[in-house]
């Protein structure tokens, strides 16, 4: 299989763990594309950095992102506003296994404020060695995600 391009993108409050998973994901052979915020600025904006994942993540057949803020909502419910996102919050490595296995999601969101770096680590290791399982009931569910965000958002 081959590895993704991880896009990674963190405000303030995620900024110190997205620099450790960058350096750990290049570590592991992973090409990781920065996508802010670069310096450590406590008056930044989450969905500046979300959303720039989120639009590089649907652009790029082999892509995944991985977002940090806070609490992981506000950067996933900003990026999960972009046409073919599925991203979804991994405060352990169960849930973030089932993300891919069943939701088949290609951002990881991750609680900046509460979790060590250890703890991240383990989390995005786990779901991006999981892969979507392709289940009938997975696939019809995905299917009728899709059908919402046509509706919604235009073909």
């Amino acid at each position: 299989m081959k590895k993704p391009i991880i896009y990674i993108g963190a405000d303030h409050a995620g900024w110190e763990l997205k620099e450790t998973l960058e350096e750990y994901l290049k570590e592991k052979g992973y090409m990781v594309t920065d996508m802010g915020n670069q310096d450590l600025v406590s008056e930044d904006d989450y969905p500046d950095f979300g959303y720039a994942v989120a639009k590089r993540v649907v652009t790029d057949e082999n892509a995944h992102g991985i977002v940090i803020c806070g609490n992981a909502q506000g950067i996933c419910i900003v990026a999960n506003k972009v046409k073919g996102v599925r991203a979804a919050t991994g405060f352990n490595a169960d849930v973030a296994k089932s993300a891919r296995e069943d939701d088949n999601s290609n951002i990881l969101c991750l609680p900046g404020r509460h979790l060590n770096k250890k703890e991240a680590k383990s989390i995005v290791d786990m779901w991006l060695s999981t892969e979507f399982s392709g289940a009938a009931r997975h696939v019809r569910r995905l299917k009728k995600v899709s059908d919402i965000e046509n509706q919604e958002f235009g073909v």
